[in-house]
């Protein structure tokens, strides 16, 4: 992998970025004032207007219809270390260090800018994935890395490692690994605290599943199973939470999560728990909320979504200008209450009334012309007046009354 700062990467990327009206025109996320990824990265495209994936009903049974969101960070401790996936910032100064791997064959090799006592997943008595996310904001540049140890020279252990140009959409070698199963970066889909906070998160999230496919899909590169099924996901199997799920009543900050998965849904990126959110410690965090509320969305309110039409290269995360979905129509409500025998229609239909009250919802604009029949017709009332035909213009909710003998 280059780790070297190219200009003309930089510049290349800021072209594609200023033609993005088609992606969306919007900047990419960022992190310590580096992009996390291009804007027209697969991680940061909308998937809400794609299609589903033929296998979504067999992958959702597999991870579990019943089984609920969790998420996998907060702001208190379990097992003695902080819930999460930790990160950390250094310059470009940062004397970089040593680091040796169990997979070198399929790792970036070292040396590593890790400062002394990085923040470590779990901690640093952990026993866990470990996982040890360092951003040099000068060059903004990823380093990640998997089960890492420091030794007690200075340098590190780690069971493998990546380096991302968070400028790039460079793919890393197809069936290699990285810090995570799928081959992939972690630190673009983990949710922020910091993000939240602005009321908005505007990419996918990272989460894991029990049991995975011997296969992967575009963006992933790697997969950790030996199970052959056809009915168990892939690495890179993007999810989304369907558009039906009402996300409404839930708090703030928990809507704030759930609208990101409906609109850029998450990636299957590892093995573990189903349905595990993955996201960085923050003492902001309510941990009661979080779980709570997540734990009222079951696996049966998502969806696999079928990403292979944005694909433009395979070797690259530059995605294809993603569908949007339709803007919501306005509409409004007009009720008709009938007084005395009688009968009213509408063009458009909608309305049929012969007794009490009826309603319909039109869109905004819509001029509906209401017509008596069946009776002895009288006046009308309400947004009508006269006895004649009753023309209403639906600019908000409208009420007529109908008189009769």
């Amino acid at each position: 992998m280059n780790r070297s700062v190219r200009w003309s990467t930089v510049l290349a990327t800021v072209a594609l970025v200023l033609a993005a009206g088609k992606v969306g025109a919007q900047s990419a996320p960022s992190v310590a004032g580096c992009p996390l990824l291009p804007a027209d990265s697969i991680w940061n495209a909308r998937v809400d207007a794609l299609p589903v994936d033929p296998n979504s009903a067999s992958y959702v049974a597999s991870i579990g219809a019943t089984a609920t969101v969790h998420p996998d960070f907060g702001a208190g401790q379990w097992d003695g270390g902080p819930i999460g996936i930790p990160y950390t910032t250094v310059p470009g100064t940062q004397p970089p260090v040593a680091v040796t791997f169990d997979y070198a064959d399929e790792s970036d090799p070292g040396p590593y800018p890790i400062p002394p006592a990085p923040p470590v997943e779990g901690g640093p008595d952990s026993t866990g994935d470990r996982h040890v996310l360092v951003v040099d904001r000068d060059r903004c540049r990823l380093y990640e890395l998997y089960a890492a140890y420091p030794l007690a020279d200075g340098s590190w252990h780690a069971g493998s490692g990546a380096v991302f140009e968070l400028a790039s959409n460079a793919l890393r070698p197809d069936s290699w690994t990285s810090a995570d199963a799928a081959g992939l970066p972690i630190l673009p889909g983990l949710v922020r605290y910091d993000e939240v906070a602005t009321g908005e998160i505007r990419h996918a999230l990272r989460f894991t599943a029990p049991v995975t496919q011997k296969r992967h899909v575009w963006p992933a590169r790697h997969d950790a199973s030996s199970n052959t099924s056809p009915s168990v996901p892939p690495m890179g199997q993007r999810f989304r939470l369907k558009a039906s799920f009402d996300v409404s009543g839930f708090p703030p900050t928990v809507r704030i999560i759930l609208t990101a998965l409906q609109r850029y849904g998450m990636m299957l990126a590892d093995n573990g728990s189903a349905w595990f959110l993955s996201g960085v410690p923050d003492s902001r965090w309510n941990d009661d909320e979080l779980v709570s509320w997540l734990r009222l969305v079951p696996g049966s309110a998502f969806e696999a979504v079928d990403v292979s039409g944005l694909v433009i290269d395979p070797s690259s995360g530059q995605a294809a200008a993603a569908p949007l979905p339709p803007p919501p129509v306005t509409t409004y409500t007009l009720t008709v209450t009938i007084h005395g025998t009688g009968k009213v229609t509408s063009s458009p239909a909608g309305i049929a009334c012969s007794t009490g009250a009826c309603g319909a919802s039109f869109p905004a604009g819509t001029v509906v012309t209401l017509t008596p029949s069946n009776g002895k017709f009288r006046s009308w009332s309400g947004a009508c007046s006269g006895s004649g035909t009753c023309r209403v213009t639906m600019t908000r909710n409208r009420s007529v009354t109908a008189r009769f003998r």
